[in-house]
């Protein structure tokens, strides 16, 4: 887990910002990683507005956060969505339920079991495989279910090739053993879902990682200078911090 300990070791030297975003490389692909301190951040899932209406972007969530003297430290699209942006998969904001768990497979990458849950609590979060999930009910205050999973216990995803010729721009999140840590990637060239995964297994090597979605990725890192434009998106996951 060398980019987890790089990060904690980062966090003891001295004050950082409250995510920490770069540019890597894996496998001959290009990636952007941004890893956030459970244990520290306000990592929040984001989908409507006060009125029942989709964020959609970016930019809508930084106008709800201003209302609490917050903004976005970093936000990326977060699981699968119909037209209308609603999840299509379980869905948990701020402990109330918006959709309940959807346990079978079925048609696209959701339905690609083992598909999984990320779920943030207090201090923690982590990526759970659905089945794990519904047998732990482990009480998320935010959580958004998607597929599938692309690394489950150290392995990777039984269905993966690596010769798939499927390749798209695809982010997902990983996230450490002791639910301390979690790290958001993003790929910056098209990959397939093998070389996905491997990112989180042999780059970060990080247990457990769920994928978010492929084409419509997205990602918002000022410090980096990312604000990546496009059509409404539906979960949101970000970090707010103080506003200046």
């Amino acid at each position: 887990m060398r980019a987890v300990l790089a990060f904690v070791a980062m966090l003891a030297a001295g004050p950082s910002a409250a995510v920490e975003c770069r540019d890597t490389s894996h496998g001959g692909n290009r990636y952007t990683i941004c890893e956030v301190d459970a244990t520290r951040e306000d990592l929040r899932l984001f989908l409507n507005d006060g009125n029942g209406l989709p964020l959609g972007q970016f930019g809508a969530v930084n106008r709800v956060l201003a209302g609490e003297g917050k903004r976005l430290a970093f936000a990326m699209n977060a699981g699968m969505y119909h037209d209308d942006r609603s999840p299509v998969g379980h869905y948990i904001e701020n402990g109330q339920e918006l959709m309940r768990v959807i346990p079978g497979a079925g048609p696209g990458n959701f339905g690609l079991l083992p598909n999984g849950v990320f779920c943030i609590s207090q201090g923690r979060a982590e990526v759970i495989e659905t089945r794990a999930y519904l047998a732990r009910k482990p009480g998320c205050t935010y959580a958004t279910q998607s597929g599938p999973m692309l690394v489950i216990d150290g392995a990777l995803h039984p269905r993966f090739l690596p010769d798939s010729t499927s390749r798209y721009v695809r982010n997902g999140v990983g996230t450490s053993a002791d639910g301390s840590h979690a790290v958001f990637a993003l790929s910056r060239n098209a990959v397939s879902f093998h070389d996905f995964g491997r990112l989180f297994r042999d780059r970060l090597q990080l247990p457990q990682a769920l994928y978010f979605d492929g084409n419509v990725s997205r990602l918002y890192a000022p410090q980096l200078g990312r604000n990546d434009p496009g059509f409404d998106l539906g979960p949101i996951v970000g970090v707010a911090e103080p506003a200046e």
